[in-house]
């Protein structure tokens, strides 16, 4: 039984040594990290995209939070809350070769409409690989991996979370108006899915600073989005 146990623990430390070498984030650098999770969504055929307002400034015209399914055509196909004169209103939003359709409220039908008269880009441009949402990833800068978690579905994904901060010019991609550097926190899968990305910056004019946060799941997801 004494030879028993060191053996055991020895076998352990092996399993747990192969384990980690064989995921896709095994050995890699935070910036290496950044770089496969950014390869990885740009690679998705489409993703669910869901991202939330936290204590969105007052008197702006913005977005709250937005839900729906993007893809590489580029294409998005969802719902925007947008806040204007102090009250939300949920949009339901196509956008697809170029153009943004929405069902206004108290209007009948689609649509053509300018997302910056709402503080918001055009919902296909955030699967953009060189200015969409992947594009944050690598411009993050002073990159740190915090500890490892079990999470998502029946705790089967091992989820690390990695802090840095993004220059504005680049967020501005996502949320035209912002400005300044962004305080980010990404969840990244051992598969090198990006989960989640949380921003913390000025995101609109003569404004405190506020959070969005990302999220994103069913990779490979597969949708045809027209034009309504």
């Amino acid at each position: 039984m004494r030879r028993l146990v060191p053996v055991l623990a020895v076998g352990l430390v092996v399993l747990t040594a192969c384990s980690d070498a064989d995921t896709a984030t095994g050995e890699r650098t935070p910036a290496e990290v950044m770089e496969l999770a950014k390869t990885t969504l740009d690679e998705t055929s489409g993703v669910a995209i869901t991202m939330t307002g936290e204590d969105l400034p007052e008197g702006v015209t913005a977005i709250r939070a937005a839900e729906g399914v993007g893809t590489h055509a580029p294409a998005f196909d969802g719902t925007l809350t947008v806040v204007l004169a102090g009250t939300d209103f949920e949009v339901p939003v196509v956008a697809v070769d170029g153009t943004v359709y929405a069902q206004i409220p108290l209007t009948p039908g689609w649509s053509d409409v300018d997302p910056a008269e709402y503080g918001a880009p055009d919902p296909a441009g955030l699967m953009s690989t060189e200015e969409g949402l992947s594009s944050l990833l690598p411009a993050t800068t002073d990159l740190e991996a915090g500890e490892s978690v079990r999470g998502g579905e029946d705790n089967r994904e091992v989820l690390t979370e990695y802090t840095g901060t993004v220059p504005g010019d680049v967020v501005g991609n996502v949320i035209p108006s912002a400005s300044g550097d962004f305080d980010a926190t990404y969840t990244v899968t051992d598969e090198g899915e990006l989960r989640s990305a949380r921003l913390t910056g000025v995101f609109y004019p003569d404004t405190e600073p506020m959070t969005y946060v990302i999220d994103f799941d069913d990779y490979g997801t597969e949708q045809d989005i027209t034009a309504p």
